[in-house]
């Protein structure tokens, strides 16, 4: 079973055009390359410009979204913390807002399913109001996967 992983961040801009946020968008086709050419790589979420940073799915304009699905979690950990990613993470406070909670979720799904980005926002607000567990977990507390091969009536690749 692959892992989705859904994360947010508030812009401390009013929006991604904005003169602050050059720094963070000039990266964003670079660090998609990365990702797409990163072992274990299956899905990534993408708007206009080949970057997620045009959806706008929660009621925040200011709210940007990034969701991807890789084969396990250890290829995600490693793009995450182990490649050129992690100078993007360490400079993230020049663009984004310190946050109140937690704005990165992972869940596993099955294999052939693209999560929709109200799925992400779901387990996400559950992570939120219940604490990691099977349904929604964080890189902390990373959820063994579901023994059994499990359908859903989702969308798939």
């Amino acid at each position: 079973m692959p892992l989705a992983q859904l994360n947010i961040s508030r812009m401390l801009a009013p929006d991604i055009n904005h003169p602050i946020m050059v720094d963070f968008v000039v990266q964003l086709d670079a660090i998609n390359q990365l990702a797409e050419q990163s072992n274990g790589f299956i899905w990534r979420l993408t708007g206009d410009g080949n970057n997620a940073t045009s959806l706008r799915p929660f009621e925040d304009d200011r709210i940007i979204v990034n969701m991807l699905v890789w084969e396990s979690a250890e290829t995600l950990q490693n793009f995450v913390f182990r490649s050129m990613h992690i100078e993007v993470m360490k400079g993230r406070r020049k663009w984004f807002e310190k946050p109140n909670q937690m704005m990165t979720v992972l869940w596993w799904v099955p294999t052939g399913h693209v999560p929709t980005v109200e799925e992400a926002k779901e387990r996400l607000e559950h992570l939120n109001a219940h604490g990691p567990g099977p349904t929604a977990f964080t890189f902390r507390t990373i959820w063994p996967k579901p023994d059994v091969n499990f359908t859903q009536s989702r969308e798939s690749v």
